[in-house]
């Protein structure tokens, strides 16, 4: 009986008498909870119009959808597929884009079906800078309109580079529900609705959030039904609980020695996905010394990014070719970025008369991987006659500093949608410059490919395009707005029977997105 009671109860009991055999499946019942340990400390917010962090990121993945998606694993824009939207079309002019719903999908909690009336709330909730923190994406639109129940229509006042980008499964596309958002009002933050495999039911602030599966889900019932999301942000607490089984899967290290360890440890994967986040250093020709461009030449001539990149470790890190991300549309593989050469950077700094060499200053972050790469160029700018004099600080208080225009040449790490417009415009448009209203994250004031930029935004010539983006990142380059220094990739471990469901090469929202799929291997 103690036999029967360990490996399957009254089931097994019953089998042995009766002198038949149980199948596996029977015998061993399927693994349907998962738990997972996450580098993060709380949760902020589920409004996915809002949520920007990589752990709220993580998490609206699961409780939402859009009209369409990133094929699981990809963070290619031509894997983008059907997800409420089950088709579409688009008039010769690309202007007026018309959307036929899926029939039938449910919305989790009790609040009915996805309609027509939640797409044109959803959009137009992400275009409201009052109502979502991505409002300028979504500019270009000029009106949304339910035809019928299952038909929307999008009219744009403007081409844009890829509106099916905008629509996708990343911050504003996603699709919520017009009655909940409106009878939740600000509890829909950490009270959300949607429509995808997850649905929360309780967030143990700082400790863990827990869901279970959607089983009105319309790909099917989730495999995995219940989900822990456990906060640990300690490195250590999180390889601790990963080596005790507590976790099935969590944040992992971009770190050399720790991915040996994993490399070496029994019944164990690592997944290393896109997108990459490109650290750049950032310098705004408009603060001296870096009005004068022999300077800014100087400084990167003083890079080298192969250093950094081996230092940081390979696979996860590689050394950056742009001022943009590798995996972005438009990307230009050969820039002219400066060679890393200090005698040469020298040169330039005696010949902007600072033959004794440079003190330079800047606010940096705490946060580990930010604080290795500032330490690898303090070590690097002194071999070319640099003083770098760091001011490191906690890392929120690091983004409140850097959003006061108070460096003049600013460290940062990021990735973005992976179409070369929104991080050309985000970084290197005037109109994104700090300081101004309508500022995103142009530290450097750039303002040289603003001509460029735009162009390419309206372009309906896919080769004229991409050309426009190549020429806007020659010109930053030859400009020294910045100086691209490594791209390093996301990284799980994760049991080696945990299935994603895919083959996790890419991921926008920056964590593993957990599907109906998603399982533990026999």
């Amino acid at each position: 009986m103690l036999l029967a009671k360990s490996i399957g109860g009254r089931a097994l009991a019953a089998a042995i008498l009766l002198g038949t055999a149980l199948s596996p499946h029977q015998a061993f019942a399927e693994k349907t909870k998962l738990s997972l340990g996450v580098g993060a400390a709380d949760v902020g917010t589920l409004d996915p119009h809002f949520a920007s962090s990589t752990s709220d990121r993580t998490l609206v993945a699961w409780i939402f959808n859009a009209l369409v998606r990133f094929a699981p694993g990809s963070t290619d824009p031509s894997t983008i597929e059907p997800d409420l939207a089950e088709s579409w079309e688009a008039s010769p002019d690309k202007l007026v884009w018309t959307f036929k719903l899926r029939p039938g999908v449910k919305w989790q909690k009790g609040f009915g079906e996805v309609t027509a009336e939640d797409v044109v709330f959803s959009l137009t909730k992400s275009a409201d800078p009052n109502r979502s923190a991505f409002a300028g994406d979504y500019s270009a639109i000029e009106k949304v309109e339910a035809l019928d129940p299952l038909t929307v229509r999008i009219t744009l006042k403007h081409q844009v580079p890829s509106l099916l980008g905008l629509l996708a499964n990343y911050s504003g596309g996603f699709i919520v529900p017009k009655a909940a958002v409106e009878k939740l009002g600000d509890d829909f933050k950490r009270n959300p609705v949607g429509s995808g495999p997850f649905v929360l039911t309780k967030i143990e602030p700082g400790l863990v959030v827990h869901f279970v599966a959607h089983e009105e889900y319309f790909r099917g019932a989730p495999r995995i039904k219940e989900v822990a999301y456990r906060f640990l942000n300690s490195a250590s607490a999180r390889d601790l609980a990963f080596a005790a089984g507590e976790v099935d899967a969590a944040t992992g290290l971009q770190d050399r020695q720790w991915y040996a360890r994993m490399q070496k440890t029994k019944g164990v994967a690592v997944d290393i996905f896109d997108p990459a986040e490109l650290f750049v250093l950032h310098i705004d020709s408009n603060k001296k010394p870096f009005d004068d461009i022999r300077v800014r030449q100087a400084v990167a001539h003083a890079v080298n990014r192969e250093q950094i990149a081996q230092f940081r470790g390979k696979p996860f890190t590689r050394a950056a070719g742009s001022v943009i991300p590798m995996n972005n549309l438009g990307y230009l593989a050969n820039p002219g970025l400066l060679p890393h050469d200090p005698a040469k950077a020298k040169a330039l700094l005696a010949e902007a008369g600072y033959p004794n060499g440079l003190t330079i200053k800047m606010i940096g972050s705490q946060m580990g991987s930010y604080e290795t790469v500032q330490q690898l160029l303090q070590a690097q700018f002194q071999q070319s006659g640099i003083t770098l004099e760091l001011q490191q600080v906690e890392h929120a208080t690091w983004h409140q500093m850097i959003r006061k225009d108070l460096n003049a040449i600013t460290g940062y790490s990021a990735a973005r949608f992976p179409v070369a417009d929104i991080y050309l415009t985000q970084f290197y448009h005037s109109a994104s410059s700090i300081g101004k209203p309508t500022a995103a994250t142009n530290f450097s004031h750039c303002d040289v490919a603003d001509k460029e930029i735009e162009a390419a935004r309206t372009e309906t010539d896919p080769a004229k395009q991409i050309e426009y983006w190549h020429e806007a990142q020659r010109k930053i380059v030859a400009h020294v707005c910045a100086v691209p220094l490594t791209e390093t990739g996301q990284v799980w471990v994760r049991r080696e029977n945990l299935d994603w469901g895919y083959e996790l090469k890419g991921s926008m929202s920056l964590g593993p997105l957990l599907t109906e799929k998603t399982h533990f291997k026999d």
